[in-house]
Order: structure tokens, then C-alpha cells, then sequence
């Protein structure tokens, strides 16, 4: 078990997040074998859309096995949380400890890494409002290069309701070339 170490000389300490590096984020959660189902704007990016994203998105495999290792991948990235309203500086002063324990616990987790912004799901909001895990999610996901790894992107069926569930402009934005991009694939 271990604590993010507060204020470590190696972590930048801004409230702007280091630029996204998804050949990095990918490639430590492929080195730690993690499973996951990419998710969100990455993953619509997977699938042809054009739209900017700030960060990283991902359902993880629920089990003590898989949130050991992406504790290892998080801290190996130098991970610390991302809390609305809190500086980068003052957020990785916070006593996290970033171990399986607390991965387990967190339905939604937000960090901030030297790689950009990532975040971990337990789930995403289905057609009928139902949570679909990781489970039922990798079932339908296409394994895609991406930057060059192999991983299981969410199926564009499943990206789709949680951009209409979560309603933010960016959302309702990336909403129109993502229905396009369903029809053109369908």
C-alpha cells in the first residue's frame, strides 16, 4: 500500500494539466497489463471523430489483480488526484493512497499524471440509464490500434448514451459527428 508523496519534486505543480500524451498513457497501461475499455473522447477519436479532448477515459476490469496493477501503472506515472476547485498543488497535498483498496472504492476517479489527465471508470451510462461495466462493455468494444497498441475501444453504441447522459456542451458538441459516425459504420 502507498501514499502519493506530497508535493514530490518530480510532479509539476500547476492547476494546467501537462499536456495529454496518449502514447504514454497507453503504453504504461499495456507494460502493466491492465484491463480496460477505452471510453470517451479518445475513444471517439479511435473511430474517426475530430473533436479535442483534454483527457483519457477508461472502465477498468474490476478485480483486486487488475486495480493492483493499474495502481502500479498510476504511480509509475506519478499520479495524484484532480479535484474540482482545488490547485494541482493543493490536490497533491491531499493523503491518497493509490493501491487497489482504494481503487475498488472509487465508482469515478480523476487524476492528473505527467501524462495528462486520465480518468477511471467503473462504468458508463447506458440507453436505459442502466451502468454498463467493464464486463458488458468489452463484450461489444472493437480492439483498434491505437497509437500504435492494441486496445479494446468502446463501441460507438456505448459511447454515444454516455455523451447524452453526462449533457455538457462539449458533449452535445461531439454528438452530432459521433451519431454521423455510427450511421456510417452501421
Amino acid at each position: 500500500m502507498q501514499i502519493a508523496p506530497p508535493a514530490a519534486a518530480s510532479i509539476s505543480m500547476t492547476s494546467e494539466p501537462p499536456a495529454l500524451d496518449v502514447d504514454r498513457l497507453l503504453t504504461t497501461l499495456d507494460r502493466h497489463d491492465v484491463d480496460f475499455v477505452l471510453v470517451g473522447g479518445v475513444a471517439a477519436i479511435a473511430y474517426g471523430a475530430r473533436g479535442p479532448t483534454a483527457d483519457l477515459d477508461c472502465v477498468a476490469r474490476r478485480s483486486s489483480g487488475n486495480f493492483d496493477r493499474l495502481a502500479t501503472a498510476l504511480r509509475s506515472l506519478n499520479a495524484r488526484l484532480r479535484v474540482h476547485g482545488l490547485t494541482d498543488e493543493e490536490a497533491a497535498l491531499l493523503p491518497t493512497r493509490i493501491d487497489k483498496d482504494t481503487l475498488g472504492r472509487m465508482e469515478i476517479s480523476t487524476w492528473r499524471t505527467d501524462a495528462g489527465d486520465f480518468d477511471v471508470l467503473t462504468g458508463l451510462p447506458g440507453r436505459d440509464g442502466q451502468r454498463l461495466r467493464y464486463d458488458e462493455l468489452v463484450d461489444r468494444a472493437n480492439i483498434q490500434d491505437v497509437h500504435g497498441i492494441a486496445v479494446r475501444v468502446a463501441a460507438l453504441a456505448d459511447v454515444i448514451p454516455s455523451k447524452e447522459w453526462a449533457d455538457r456542451p462539449k458533449d452535445r458538441e461531439a454528438l452530432v459527428e459521433l451519431r454521423r459516425l455510427e450511421r456510417r459504420d452501421g
